[in-house]
């Protein structure tokens, strides 16, 4: 093995270690490079980019396939940084499992350890030829295979695990079912799957110790915080309008400067 591919798969190596049922990974996910930089300086290992605040930025429509170049353009800004890096790539910005492959090899080639793939509730076979394109193209890539049918479906437990065998077979390093909150449904496909189980954290769902015990892997904060930030935004100027203290805390000019590397 040559010293060049030890370093590529290192990283990717460290951050599937991080991936520990009972004792999962908060995966933090960031928009920008402050954003990553911020959280990173808050301790965190790992931070994930989120489409929707990708989208959001740009202007253009999120689950669309709107944002390879946005997306890409992140990873780039994001690859070097002092921790690893997975990317939200929607369903891999194509329909061509090569053009997907492609895409995940140009993710790797900037410093990303991981890949976040949906299905969208589209043909399993299809998505499966995507994650088996992104294992032949970017070997060294943690894949997360997302199924949406909890986030978009009708969750039925037959078609998830269906789908996610399929996944797993053609490659998937985990699997990710957004939407599900039911803590027995969890316990049950943490129990099923002989790979990390990610599910998305939700305000009005089982806790981070709660999810632990349940078996999870890995719980992403998915467009949470960018969201948070945006109402956050919305709340102060609505109290400096109507002539109230605004709340909340605002890190000081100094130290968001400071997150731009200058």
């Amino acid at each position: 093995m040559s010293d060049t591919h030890t370093a590529t798969t290192a990283p990717a190596a460290a951050f599937a270690g991080l991936h520990r049922p009972g004792e999962p990974l908060l995966l933090p996910c960031a928009w920008d490079h402050a954003s990553a930089f911020a959280l990173a300086g808050q301790g965190f290992p790992a931070v994930g980019t989120t489409s929707l605040a990708v989208a959001a930025a740009s202007g253009l429509p999120d689950g669309a396939a709107a944002t390879r170049d946005e997306t890409l353009r992140l990873a780039l800004t994001l690859g070097s940084g002092p921790f690893l890096l997975t990317v939200d790539a929607e369903s891999g910005f194509a329909e061509e499992p090569d053009e997907v492959g492609e895409f995940a090899r140009q993710l790797a080639a900037v410093g990303a350890v991981g890949i976040n793939l949906e299905d969208g509730l589209g043909p399993a076979d299809r998505h499966a030829a995507k994650i088996a394109a992104v294992r032949s193209a970017a070997p060294g890539l943690f894949v997360n295979a997302r199924t949406d049918t909890y986030w978009s479906g009708d969750g039925d437990p037959g078609e998830t695990v269906r789908r996610l065998e399929a996944y797993r077979e053609a490659g998937a390093d985990g699997v990710f079912v957004p939407g599900l909150t039911d803590p027995a449904r969890i316990a049950a496909l943490a129990a099923h799957f002989d790979v990390p189980l990610n599910v998305l954290h939700s305000p009005t769902g089982p806790s981070l110790p709660h999810l632990a015990d349940l078996g999870a892997a890995r719980v992403s904060l998915g467009s949470l915080l960018y969201r948070r930030a945006l109402g956050a935004a919305l709340e102060t100027v609505a109290d400096i309008a109507a002539g109230r203290p605004s709340r909340g805390t605002s890190p000081a000019y100094e130290e968001v400067a400071a997150l731009s590397g200058g």
